[in-house]
């Protein structure tokens, strides 16, 4: 029987123990590279693109540099205008953060993780909630799909629980639009056969079909279960139907890549995020997805990607520094 991927020697690149006792200068090292991999590490201001940089450190070490440009002469630092601007804690804290966060293959609490790196919940839910910003940098304007290439779509609902009552007579149907709470939402996935993942979130199936046809090409094999929502599909796509309450695969057709994707997502749910609905459903969908499509990769490899991704977006859209402002 064939060893899995994660018990292989070449999928542990990078040791938690090297990242927790690197110092603050191999700290800024790593990052300068990620961040300006093209000039090996040599600062380019943020403001005016300049070249012609130094180092002004502030009073208490912390590393910063200042444009030489007449024109411009503002200060900046390696996280200036990114993900991880306005930064309070060290380099070395992201830098573990998103290794220990890598490590887990279904997803890392922010509990255990606040309590593994020494901070506040409330600072590490919106660090981890940054990273997941970054991975989904990766997927802006996606498209799938195309000649010859086979797609899985299907759609799994979350969050809008309502307990039931406790006395049998008092119960209702929550099955019954007017019975719910409003706040269930499904979230959509595409997915190529042995390529890439794309999620979506929306009211309803039906409401997913314009997403589908914008991100998805025209010449690809699409195949879906039985929901009527994916009626509308057959006049744009070949496709092929699967009836779940017959089989779960038959003469080719199934949704099983897909399905592996929802499966990744609930063990995160159950196990470790236990809420993943409301305003941020998509935030953890994308992080499913990044996950699904980045299982063959070593860690050493995700956590460089994530900061590099992290490195390479502008300032959060969801929060700004640790707390979320309300406009």
């Amino acid at each position: 029987m064939p060893a899995h991927f994660l018990t292989l020697s070449r999928a542990r690149t990078l040791s938690l123990a090297t990242v927790f006792r690197m110092n603050d200068g191999e700290a800024e090292t790593l990052f300068r590279d990620l961040r300006w991999a093209s000039t090996s590490g040599a600062a380019v201001c943020p403001h005016c693109g300049s070249l012609d940089a130094y180092e002004a450190r502030r009073p208490n070490g912390t590393l910063r540099f200042r444009c030489r440009e007449k024109e411009c002469r503002k200060d900046f630092t390696v996280t200036s205008g990114t993900l991880f601007a306005y930064h309070q804690a060290p380099l070395r804290a992201y830098l573990a953060c998103i290794a220990v966060a890598m490590n887990e293959v279904k997803g890392k609490s922010a509990l255990a993780l606040s309590r593994d790196l020494g901070m506040s919940y409330k600072a590490v839910w919106v660090l981890l909630h940054k990273v997941r910003e970054g991975m989904a940098l990766e997927m802006k304007d996606r498209t799938l799909g195309g000649d010859g290439v086979t797609a899985e779509i299907d759609g799994g609902y979350f969050g809008g629980y309502v307990k039931p009552a406790n006395l049998r007579k008092d119960r209702v149907d929550h099955r019954l639009r007017e019975n719910q709470s409003g706040k269930r939402k499904v979230v959509v996935v595409v997915r190529e056969r042995g390529g890439e993942t794309l999620p979506g979130v929306f009211r309803s199936e039906a409401q997913a079909l314009g997403f589908i046809k914008a991100r998805v090409r025209k010449q690809t094999k699409l195949q879906a279960d039985e929901a009527t929502s994916w009626d509308g599909l057959h006049a744009r796509y070949e496709m092929k139907r699967i009836n779940h309450q017959e089989a779960y695969s038959f003469d080719g057709a199934c949704t099983n890549w897909a399905e592996s994707f929802f499966s990744r997502m609930r063990r995160g749910e159950i196990g470790h995020n236990h809420h993943v609905a409301g305003p941020y459903l998509l935030r953890y969908a994308q992080e499913a997805a990044w996950r699904e499509d980045a299982r063959r990769v070593d860690n050493g490899a995700q956590v460089r990607r994530v900061a590099s991704l992290a490195l390479a977006s502008k300032p959060s859209v969801d929060f700004c520094g640790y707390y979320q402002r309300h406009k």
